[in-house]
Parts: C-alpha cells; sequence; structure tokens
C-alpha cells in the first residue's frame, strides 16, 4: 500500500512539473493583408482623413508597414466606435423624446 502511494505521488510530481505554471500565452495573429485591405477600403470611399487623420493613396497603402497598418487600424477602429457610440446616444434620446411626448 505504501508503495502504491509512493508511485501515485511520484507519478503527480512528474505531471506538475511537466505543467508549466506562468506560461504567457500565445500572442494573437494579426491579419496584416487584411487590415491593409480595409484600409484600401477606407481610402476608396474617400473617408480616410475623416477617418484616420491621414490622406493615404492606394499605392501609400500597399507600402506600409505592418507597425502602421496596425495604427492605422486602430485609429479607424477607434473612429469607427465613437461613431457606434454617437448614433446610439442620439437614438437613445431620439426615443426618450418620443416616450416623453407619450400621454
Amino acid at each position: 500500500m505504501a508503495e502504491q502511494n509512493d508511485r501515485v505521488m511520484d507519478e503527480v510530481m512528474q505531471l506538475l512539473e511537466a505543467e508549466p505554471t506562468n506560461a504567457p500565452e500565445p500572442a494573437p495573429t494579426v491579419d496584416i493583408p487584411a487590415l491593409r485591405e480595409q484600409l484600401a477600403i477606407l481610402v476608396n470611399t474617400g473617408k480616410c482623413k475623416e477617418a484616420i487623420g491621414t490622406n493615404l493613396s492606394l499605392a501609400q497603402v500597399k507600402q506600409l508597414d505592418a507597425k502602421d497598418v496596425l495604427k492605422y487600424q486602430k485609429r479607424y477602429e477607434a473612429y469607427v466606435g465613437a461613431k457606434t457610440t454617437e448614433s446610439l446616444i442620439e437614438s437613445f434620446l431620439s426615443l426618450a423624446v418620443k416616450g416623453s411626448a407619450w400621454p
């Protein structure tokens, strides 16, 4: 019985030692070509200056390095988030005004 308990404890200790305790999570993979294509669509729609604060041409978008693509993509996401929040607030206020006018 004591031998079996020792064997089980040895197996448990081996499993605990083999398992990483503070392993960092893998970094999310970023699809740079897809982000670059989103920026190209933004340039084609003519909203580039408004959305990311910079006028870019399609040729410039194609030549951007990954770091710049991520930078502009984050700016674009912030712009879209702000527009969405603005739209939700306007809709809520409109609904509140209509609701308060109801007898």
